[in-house]
C-alpha cells in the first residue's frame, strides 16, 4: 500500500542534499558553506561570500579581483528598466514588486551561460533597489561607481555620498548573514524553477515573489517600531505586558526553525554594536538591547517553554535603521543578499537535477456524471 501520509507545507521532508548551508534549530547553530556564520558574517566581504557559494571555496587575491571588477561592468540596467521603475514609481507600486519587473529584464543582457545570467542578476540588484527607491522620493538615480564594493555601491546609489568604512562593513555583515538558510519558500521556489530547465532569470524572479509573501519575507520594520513606540527603557515592561496580554505578537521574537536563539540575531547585534558605538550615538541601542531583555523574560513568563528566543528581524531592523535605510528598504535589501543563495541552489540543482514533483492526494467527488 502507498504511504498518503500528508506532511503539510512539506514539513519535515527532505528534498535534496546541499553542501551551501545547515540550520540546526535545536542547537541554534548555522553553517555557511562549512563555517559558523559568525565566523564568516564578521569577516568575508559580500563578493568572497557569493563565490564561496557559488564556487565551492573562497577565491584567492585574483580571483577575488576579477569577480570584483566583472560584476562591477555589469552593474548597470538595459534603458528599458529605468524606465519601468519609472511607471512604477508614478503608481506607486511595491517595492518588491518594482524589483520582481525589472530584475525579469536583466534577460535583455544576452547571457549565453547560466554563469553569466549569474552575475548579470547579482549585479544588478543594488541598482534596481537603490534607483527605485530614489524614483519613489522623487529624485534621480545615481548611476554605479565601479570602484566602490558591492555593499558600498548600493549605500553610495541610495545617498550619492561614500560611505564610511563602519557602514560599509555594517552592511557586509548583515549581506553575509542572510546570504543562505536552508531550504526556505523562496530557495524552493527557485530550485523548483531550476528544476524544469528554465532559465536562471526565471528562477529567480520566481523566488522574489515567493520572499514578498510577509509569512516568509518577515517584518523586521514592526520590530524596530516596537522599539520606538516604548520609547524609554522604563516604559518596556509597562508596554510589553500589556502587548502580551492582548494576544499580540512581540515583533522580532520566536522563529518557526530555531527552538533556541536565532544564530543570527547574536552577529547582528554584534554588528549593530559595532557600528552604533563608533557612529558616536549608542543611545537606540541601548533601548533596544534593554526592549530585548525584558521580551525575553516576560515570554519566559507568560509562556515558558515555548522558548521564544530574538530571531534575525529584531537586529536587522536596528542595524538596518542604523545605516539610514528606511523599513520599505528592508525586504528588498533581504533580497540583495538572497539572490547570491538563490543563485548558488540552482547551480547546485542543476549539477544532480531531478524535476522537483512532490505527489498530492485527493480529496474531491468522485463518480460524477456529464
Amino acid at each position: 500500500m502507498n504511504d498518503t501520509t500528508i506532511h503539510n507545507g512539506l514539513e519535515g521532508i527532505i528534498a535534496a542534499e546541499t553542501s551551501l548551508s545547515m540550520v540546526d534549530g535545536t542547537a541554534g547553530e548555522l553553517i555557511i558553506a562549512g563555517f559558523p556564520v559568525a565566523e564568516l558574517a564578521m569577516n568575508a566581504t559580500f563578493e568572497e561570500t557569493a563565490f564561496l557559494l557559488w564556487y565551492g571555496e573562497l577565491p584567492d587575491a585574483q580571483e577575488l579581483s576579477a569577480f570584483r571588477t566583472d560584476l562591477a561592468r555589469r552593474r548597470e540596467l538595459p534603458a528599458v528598466a529605468y524606465e519601468l521603475l519609472h511607471s512604477a514609481a508614478s503608481e506607486g507600486t511595491d517595492s518588491m514588486d518594482a524589483l520582481r519587473m525589472a530584475a525579469g529584464t536583466v534577460s535583455l543582457r544576452g547571457a549565453t551561460t547560466d554563469d553569466h545570467a549569474a552575475r548579470n542578476l547579482l549585479a544588478a540588484f543594488p541598482t534596481i533597489v537603490a534607483a527605485y527607491w530614489r524614483l519613489s522620493n522623487a529624485r534621480d538615480p545615481i548611476a554605479p561607481r565601479n570602484d566602490l564594493g558591492h555593499a558600498a555601491n548600493f549605500l553610495y546609489m541610495l545617498s550619492g555620498e561614500t560611505p564610511s568604512d563602519e557602514r560599509v562593513r555594517g552592511l557586509e555583515t548583515y549581506l553575509n548573514t542572510v546570504v543562505d538558510h536552508g531550504l526556505n519558500a523562496s530557495t524552493f521556489t527557485a530550485r523548483v524553477i531550476a528544476s524544469t530547465n528554465s532559465d536562471l532569470v526565471s528562477a529567480i524572479t520566481g523566488a522574489i515573489g515567493a520572499l514578498k509573501g510577509p509569512l516568509h519575507g518577515g517584518a523586521p520594520g514592526p520590530a524596530l517600531d516596537m522599539v520606538f513606540e516604548i520609547g524609554d527603557a522604563a516604559r518596556a515592561e509597562e508596554v510589553l505586558r500589556k502587548k502580551i496580554e492582548s494576544g499580540e505578537k512581540l515583533m522580532g521574537f520566536g522563529h518557526r526553525v530555531y527552538k533556541v536563539r536565532d544564530p543570527r540575531a547574536d552577529v547582528l547585534a554584534v554588528a549593530a554594536e559595532r557600528m552604533f558605538t563608533r557612529g558616536g550615538d549608542m543611545a537606540l541601542y541601548e533601548l533596544a538591547r534593554s526592549v530585548e531583555q525584558t521580551a525575553l523574560r516576560l515570554l519566559e513568563e507568560y509562556k515558558p517553554g515555548r522558548h521564544l528566543q530574538t530571531n534575525v528581524e529584531f537586529y536587522t531592523a536596528l542595524l538596518l535603521h542604523g545605516l539610514d535605510l528606511e523599513v520599505p528598504l528592508f525586504t528588498p535589501t533581504f533580497a540583495i543578499s538572497r539572490v547570491a543563495g538563490w543563485i548558488a541552489h540552482c547551480f547546485e540543482q542543476r549539477r544532480a537535477n531531478r524535476i522537483i514533483r512532490p505527489a498530492s492526494v485527493y480529496v474531491g467527488v468522485r463518480d460524477r456524471s456529464w
